[in-house]
Order: C-alpha cells, then structure tokens, then sequence
C-alpha cells in the first residue's frame, strides 16, 4: 500500500495535485494499491478507481478553505495546521502501517509532518521534491538568523529521508551537494497533464488582444517568477520593436497585480482570466502564438515551473526567461520540433527581439 499527500486534489487548480493523479493512475495502472490525500474546496465522500491488473486508487478528499497568500503569517498558519490534517488522516487509516509515504512541497515543511508518520506507523518516506522550502524563502526574503536554523533542521531531516525523486537534473545536482547518496536519489519527470491528439480546439481568444499575436503565460505567476524583465520587455517591444504581441495572462498568484498594472499605466495590451481546469489547459495553450515561461535566477533549481511539460506538449513557441542552470532550459532544448527561445533575466532588448523573430514566424504561417 502507498500513500500520497498534496495540496490540492482535482478539480481544484494546483499543478502538483494534477501531476500527483496521473503518477497515482500509472502506478495503479501497474497493479499498485494507491491512497491520494489531499484537500478539496467541495465536500465529497471517498472514490475508488480499479485498473485491469487488480490495482486501486483510492481518493480522499479533505474539505478546505482558500487562504491569503498575500499574508505571511496567515499562509503560514494554514500550512502548518493543513499539513497536521493531511498526516492524521493518513496515520489514522489502518492501512498505513509500513507502508510508503510520498509526499511533496505542497503545502510547504509538509517533511516534519511526514516524520510523525514514520515514528507512530513505521512508514517508508519518498519525498518527491517539487520545490525546496526553505530554501524559495531564503531566495525571496534573504537569509535571516532564523531562516538559516530552519533550513539546517530541514537538511538534518532531509538526510533522514529513505528516498528522493526529483524532477529535474538541477534538483539532483543540488541534493547531492549537500552529501545525498545517489543511489537514493531517483530522476521521475512530470509529463503534460493532458494528452495531445491532435483533435483539440484552440480556446477562444480574448477579445482585449484583437489584432495582436498573444503571448500566454498560463498557471500561478508568484515571487518565483521573473516579472522585470517581462514588463520591461513588453514596454521595449511596443516602443523599439514591431509591437505585434500582447500579454495573457490565464493567471493568478501574488505576481499578477504588479503584472497588470504596470501594463495598463504604459498602454500594453494585456488580458487577465481565471487559470482553467487541466481538462481545458490544452485549449488555452494552442490559441497562443507564443508562450510564456519565467523564472527568477535565485530560484534555479529550487523550482520547476511544471508548466513546461504542457508547453513542450502543444507545440507552440517557448520563450523563456530564467537562468541557463534550469531544467526548464534543459527541457525546452531538448525538443527539437519546438521553437525555443531563451532570454537572461534583466535582458530587456533580447526579450523584445525574441518576439519580434516570433511575430515574423508567424507572419509567415
């Protein structure tokens, strides 16, 4: 019996709990018997799923309220009071002794909690990293006394750890510089959250970007995320360049506001909309031009905006901003049949001129 604990569970919108139902599906697919914990913002009894080789998955969904993510100390509170829910449900089912515990970052320092279920039900702990806390706080806030104490505890428990699957090289390279045994490190990439026929229909685009080419940034756009650069760039296209692409965002998280209003006070034109269900994410991304990801430098490694696998999937053009040193670069190279652009944070110029290359490409179609 395995035991995986998210965030949010679908339909609810969060990539990791997208990404954690088609991992739980093939494992069942394999025969493996599968329990998904996570949290719901609907109240819904427990479902079962059976596959053809007799395995099971099994989904219990927690009902939860929303937090505010623009308030530290509240989303701190949710995390840690969500994390204790998320571990007692799971110690309180019969089936969990011995047996394996995957979890997450979502919710974030979710490896304390996982450690109570070790010592009360002797489970086997797989920690999937899909960021690292706290390190993504070191890297937004700076290294404060108490930042650094948590992230030695964190790294004290992280050697405790029976086994790792990362999702990128960046994040091994990473593990591994702070003396984790390679063979306990296991590379297991997300795939797209939804699969490419070659049947779907674009989504309607938004009416604000009549006559412009579109660039979508689809997903959470937070303090991860490069946002200079993409405003700065913008301003430059429509200034310096052919001023042929305007910004969607099908976005939400903390990055947006800032987004939106600096386009609006420099007359860029943007269109803001709700981030849709997985099962409509293909739509979305093949009624772009272009798309968008990005990615602060201090964070290489410690994130992997997860949108890339979807990205890759569509076809579509990639623009990237972020470091080199990221997956995302690795990944985006790697597809051939994709045309890729790669801009460095801060390179205002280079951002306009990789649109302008687009808007010709597509001129051409």
């Amino acid at each position: 019996m395995a035991f995986h604990v998210v965030d949010w569970l679908p339909p609810d919108f969060g990539a990791v709990g997208q990404h954690a139902v088609i991992h739980a599906r093939g494992l069942a697919e394999q025969g493996a018997k599968v329990c998904l914990v996570g949290l719901s913002s609907r109240v819904s009894a427990p479902t079962r799923e059976t596959s053809l080789h007799s395995g099971l998955l099994e989904f219990k969904r927690l009902p939860a309220k929303r937090y505010d993510k623009q308030n530290a100390v509240r989303r701190l509170v949710w995390s840690l009071a969500t994390n204790a829910r998320l571990i007692l449900e799971i110690i309180r089912d019969r089936r969990s002794r011995n047996a394996d515990l995957l979890f997450t970052g979502s919710p974030p320092f979710m490896l304390f909690f996982a450690f109570f279920a070790k010592w009360t039900r002797g489970m086997r702990l797989v920690y999937r990293i899909t960021d690292f806390y706290p390190e993504v706080l070191i890297a937004a806030y700076g290294k404060t006394t108490a930042l650094s104490i948590l992230e030695r505890m964190t790294w004290f428990f992280r050697h405790r750890v029976d086994e790792f699957q990362v999702l990128g090289e960046d994040q091994r390279r990473i593990l591994e510089s702070h003396g984790i045994l390679p063979e306990r490190i296991t590379l297991l990439r997300d795939i797209p959250p939804f699969a490419m026929s070659g049947n779907e229909t674009a989504a309607q685009r938004p009416a604000a970007l009549d006559g412009y080419k579109i660039l979508l940034y689809s997903g959470n756009y937070g303090v991860a995320h490069e946002i200079n650069t993409v405003i700065q760039g913008l301003k430059y296209h429509h200034r310096e360049g052919r001023a042929r692409f305007g910004l969607w965002l099908n976005a939400s998280g903390s990055a947006v506001s800032e987004m939106t209003g600096a386009l609006r006070d420099a007359g860029i034109p943007f269109a803001l909309t709700a981030p849709v269900n997985v099962n409509d994410l293909a739509g979305i991304l093949l009624a772009a031009d272009a798309l968008l990801i990005s990615l602060r430098s201090e964070f290489s490694g410690y994130v992997m905006p997860s949108k890339v696998y979807g990205c890759v999937a569509s076809g579509r053009p990639i623009v990237f901003v972020g470091p080199e040193t990221s997956d995302v670069h690795l990944l985006c190279q790697q597809a051939g049949d994709v045309n890729y652009e790669h801009i460095t944070p801060g390179d205002v110029e280079g951002f306009s001129a990789a649109l302008d290359r687009l808007s010709r490409l597509s001129d051409r179609d």
